[in-house]
């Protein structure tokens, strides 16, 4: 069984930063995509940024782009979200996720972390 737990959620202030870690345990694929969703209240569940091995890419929502960076540790299983310029709209829900192809597609999310940002 895989789980995925993150941390750094928070309140900050419009402008100001903060960074999302997320760690898998257990049995990963060596080759995954890794990132991140959010849930605004009221909203559906959207695409924030992920990130897939071995190639590397990365993805961003349009909303995020040059704001959010994405990074990975492959040696940890670990998956990072640097969040700069945060404005009131990225408030929501941060969730994790990790999946892969093998013989079928497996799946797994985090348990969310809290990311409030006052104007």
């Amino acid at each position: 069984q895989v789980q995925l737990v993150e941390s750094g959620g928070g309140l900050v202030q419009a402008g100001g930063s903060l960074r999302l870690s997320c760690a898998a345990s257990g049995s990963t694929a060596r080759f995954n995509t890794m990132g991140w969703y959010r849930q605004a209240p009221g909203k559906q569940r959207e695409l924030v940024a992920i990130s897939s091995t071995p190639i590397g890419s990365t993805t961003y929502a349009d909303s995020v782009k040059g704001r959010f960076t994405i990074s990975r540790d492959n040696g940890k299983n670990t998956v990072y979200l640097q969040m700069n310029s945060l404005k009131p709209e990225d408030t929501a829900v941060y969730y994790c996720t990790i999946n892969w192809w093998a013989d079928v597609r497996y799946e797994y999310w985090g348990q969310g972390t809290q990311v409030t940002v006052s104007s």
